[in-house]
């Protein structure tokens, strides 16, 4: 081992900070203690431990073995675990190393960074159990006689006995003269300029450490935890312009937790260190005399226990006290010293014996803890329909293992809003208005398999499940009234059975009595629309573009391919993911676009409803979207002068005006950004994509609705007030800003001042020098600086946090044509990004962490 205590980088020679802070990105720190605080000293075992320096040199290799000097068992409770250390920035209290980090006592290990306890000579204390913060080969541990090697070519290297290489920076040939572990837990390689070539920061796991920046995009990846039953990578906290939110990798994305928390001021001389594990709990731990033990549950301290969609695993039951139980007696825990991990069914559900099937009923449940999102997130919405059928057409379903019923008032006879679950997490029973009942699909004895007996149930309460049986049929209820009913009963009861009968004709159930698929209620509504454009049939669309053959782009939603009719007409062929928000996208674009017409907006062809296929058809824009003009800096013959952007932007205006003002009902499109916006063959800018929109009575000045739209182009009212067609001004002057500048409105590969948009214009505007940000690969915008300046000024008057202070779109229209003048006293004070003023700060006076309001991925759209 090849070492040099006196060598180190310059840069890391400066003294140890105890507090530190974690910039995420912009202005949203997260400020930690550091481990560098001294705790009480305890009594440490004797180890004759040879000298560990901070950093090393190349062509050095260490081999894992338990014969080696440095190799330390840490048997201790809770924590079988052993370590041999390579590299440590020593001191005397919490130090960090790395090296070779094993769970199994030598049985395998993964190359880790960890934070251990030292004395003054820089022994470490096998009394105290390493927390680990890192791990490379975390997903690949590697067995005994593992070797890690800088190499002569600058690489670092983890090898297993056979010489496979199980992980490596990558980074041969990159001039690489070292690695240095730092007081902050950033494993870095360097050049002999001590510029930084690798860092471990720039691959975050589980923990984020202080001085760590997580860019927008990056998702912490969950350590595993006590909780097996789990899935790996089923929780994820990831990172958007416009905050950190925590989800549940489902299809489509379930954000869990996503608001502002505060938790109790921990103790002045303590230690934390935050941890995101696998049962997407993000932990706060605090050193102990022996170990760590967790202090804060962050997420879950202001959410509750049944906050988390696996709260108690898979059929588990979370009660409103928290606690996890088992549905009835056709489930058992699957393990019953811990409840937490879910249920197992007692007989598995089957195809093929569906005829002993039934189902269980809880009242006051819910399937999803999100409180005023979209209750169908993870499940498929058929609409309104009663009780009965709800539970039918999910009997019908064989994938189908759990119905979702909403009702206003909660009696069979009273239709609601059906969910099919394909996949059941934990049942949560909550208090609120985004309740319902939960159907629970069961097994019943088939085969020779006997479900253990139990009561029979009372008659279904809000606390007590009640079987229904899949086979029981109208007859048999009608026979039970005859029995136990007066005559006047039953024929009440026979007028229902007609009123309920006429009014399924008119939500989804055909004549002869049997369900509708998923789809035919909605193909139905389809058919009604007044003005819609030409429906066409799937075979057609796949002759149209040579069966899904060129490919024009892709996004959240699906994917667009290029089609020709049989008039040779070209067309957009937009194939949308059959998820539960994009059918609501789909038919709010058939509804929308479908009904109007004008020369800067998209035209709808036609579009395609059958079976479970949802397509779009769309006048071909041969210039494609706006972003791949105005954002590209390589080629010159795709630069747009002056003349082109302000034609492009007073098109937009003319599109958004007949949206807010010309048509019968107002238009909110709701989603206005450089990829919504496309180009035709002479640069006309049409808008397109409505997938988002709302429509506005004439008499009605706002309207509530769920969030939605793309981040860094959201109006700030989003956050606390109704919404009006304003919200399409504000992403209108984001977009100006974005076409004058010739940058995205979030670039995260500037310095964290520049990073936003919107805080550069209102910096550059107060020191007076805005033509610092006209696109500078344009040798014509910046011959037309004054007119540029003047449209800077345009779309500060379209962000303006009071959303009544805003133009309206005839109003812009005007200034374009010189008509009305900007007003002076405009307010640069722009709210950017558009709620990210919070802060985690642990040691300190208060903790906050997150967002102030939930925002939904699966509404969030890229370009689509």
């Amino acid at each position: 081992m090849e070492s040099n205590r006196a060598w180190m980088p310059s840069e890391y020679k400066a003294e140890r900070i105890l507090v530190r802070k974690i910039s995420f990105f912009m202005d949203f720190p997260m400020v930690l203690t550091t481990m560098a605080v001294s705790p009480p000293i305890y009594n440490t075992v004797s180890c004759a431990q040879a000298d560990i320096f901070p950093t090393a040199r190349l062509n050095t290799t260490w081999i894992a073995t338990t014969s080696d000097l440095n190799y330390i068992q840490f048997d201790l409770a809770g924590a079988n675990v052993s370590v041999i250390p390579v590299l440590l920035r020593g001191h005397s209290g919490l130090s960090f190393a790395c090296g070779f980090y094993s769970q199994a006592f030598a049985e395998s290990y993964v190359f880790a960074i960890f934070i251990v306890q030292t004395d003054q000579r820089s022994i470490i204390n096998a009394n105290m159990a390493p927390a680990l913060v890192w791990s490379a080969n975390w997903n690949r541990p590697v067995g005994n006689q593992v070797t890690l090697e800088l190499t002569e070519g600058g690489d670092l290297v983890l090898k297993d006995a056979d010489g496979f290489v199980a992980w490596s920076t990558q980074t041969s040939g990159k001039s690489v003269a070292g690695i240095n572990l730092t007081d902050t837990g950033n494993l870095v390689m360097f050049d002999e300029n001590d510029a930084v070539v690798w860092e471990s920061f720039d691959d975050p796991k589980d923990t984020p450490l202080p001085g760590q920046k997580l860019r927008v995009g990056q998702t912490l990846i969950p350590s595993d935890s006590a909780v097996s039953t789990i899935e790996p990578g089923l929780y994820s906290p990831s990172l958007t312009t416009e905050g950190l939110f925590a989800q549940m990798n489902h299809d489509p994305l379930i954000v869990y937790y996503s608001r502002r928390i505060n938790f109790p001021n921990p103790s002045s001389d303590s230690n934390y260190y935050l941890k995101f594990e696998s049962d997407g709990h993000l932990r706060a731990y605090q050193q102990r005399q022996n170990g760590w033990s967790t202090t804060h549950d962050v997420l879950t301290d202001p959410s509750g226990k049944c906050g988390y969609q696996m709260a108690c695993g898979p059929y588990g039951i979370c009660g409103a006290d928290g606690n996890c139980s088992c549905p009835d007696r056709y489930f058992k825990p699957i393990d019953d010293s811990n409840p937490r991990f879910g249920c197992a069914e007692v007989v598995p559900l089957s195809c093929e014996a569906s005829r002993f099937q039934s189902f269980l009923r809880y009242g006051q449940s819910n399937y999803s803890s999100n409180e005023g999102g979209d209750i169908s997130r993870g499940i498929v919405g058929l609409g309104l329909m009663y009780e009965e059928s709800c539970r039918e057409a999910c009997a019908n379903n064989c994938s189908c293992r759990a119905a979702v019923f909403f009702s206003e008032e909660g009696p069979t006879e009273i239709p609601g809003a059906c969910f099919l679950v394909f996949r059941v997490f934990s049942i949560l029973q909550l208090s609120g208005p985004y309740v319902g009942t939960v159907f629970i699909k069961v097994q019943n004895s088939s085969a020779g398999i006997q479900i253990p007996p139990s009561e029979p149930p009372d008659y279904p309460s809000t606390d007590k499940p009640h079987v229904f049986s899949i086979n029981s049929k109208m007859a048999h209820v009608i026979m039970i009234l005859i029995i136990g009913s007066s005559l006047r009963s039953f024929l009440f009861f026979i007028f229902l059975s007609v009123v309920k009968k006429c009014l399924f004709r008119n939500k989804g159930v055909r004549e002869d009595g049997e369900e509708k698929s998923i789809g035919e209620t909605e193909e139905d509504y389809l058919d009604q629309i007044l003005g819609a454009p030409k429906r066409f049939n799937y075979d057609d669309l796949k002759i149209i573009t040579e069966d899904f053959n060129k490919r024009l782009g892709e996004g959240g939603f699906g994917s667009v391919y290029e089609g020709t009719l049989a008039n040779g007409t070209k067309v957009a062929v937009k194939h949308l993911k059959v998820l539960s928000q994009t059918k609501k996208s789909f038919i709010a674009e058939v509804e929308t676009v479908g009904n109007i017409q004008h020369v800067n907006l998209v035209r709808l062809v036609g579009f395609c409803a059958e079976k479970f296929h949802r397509l779009l058809v769309y006048e071909y824009m041969s210039k494609a979207s706006l972003d791949k003009w105005i954002f590209q800096k390589s080629d010159e013959s795709l630069m747009l002068d002056w003349q082109q952007r302000r034609k492009i932007i007073s098109d937009i205006a003319k599109g958004l005006c007949y949206l807010h003002e010309q048509c019968i009902q107002k238009i909110v499109h709701m989603d206005i950004k450089p990829q919504n916006i496309f180009l035709d063959e002479n640069f006309n800018a049409k808008v397109a994509d409505f997938g988002l929109s709302k429509l506005i009575d004439r008499d009605q000045s706002q309207i509530l609705t769920t969030i939605r739209g793309t981040p860094g182009y959201l109006a700030p009212e989003w956050l606390h007030t109704s919404i009006t067609e304003k919200v399409d001004v504000y992403s209108f002057g984001v977009v100006i800003l974005e076409t004058v500048c010739g940058r995205k409105v979030f670039k995260e590969s500037q310095n964290e001042e520049d990073m936003h948009l919107l805080g550069v214009f209102k910096r550059k505007n107060e020191e007076g020098r805005l033509s610092d940000i006209i696109d500078k690969n344009s040798e014509d915008m910046q011959l037309n600086q004054p007119h540029v300046i003047d449209m800077m000024r345009l779309a500060a008057w379209c962000l303006q946090v009071d959303f009544k202070k805003r133009p309206s779109m005839s109003t812009i229209i005007r200034v374009l044509e010189g008509v009305v003048e900007v007003p002076s006293d405009l307010n640069y004070n722009f709210p950017y990004p558009t709620f990210m003023n919070d802060s985690i700060r642990i040691g300190q006076e208060d903790v906050e962490f997150g967002a102030t309001i939930s925002v939904v991925p699966s509404i969030l759209s890229g370009p689509r």
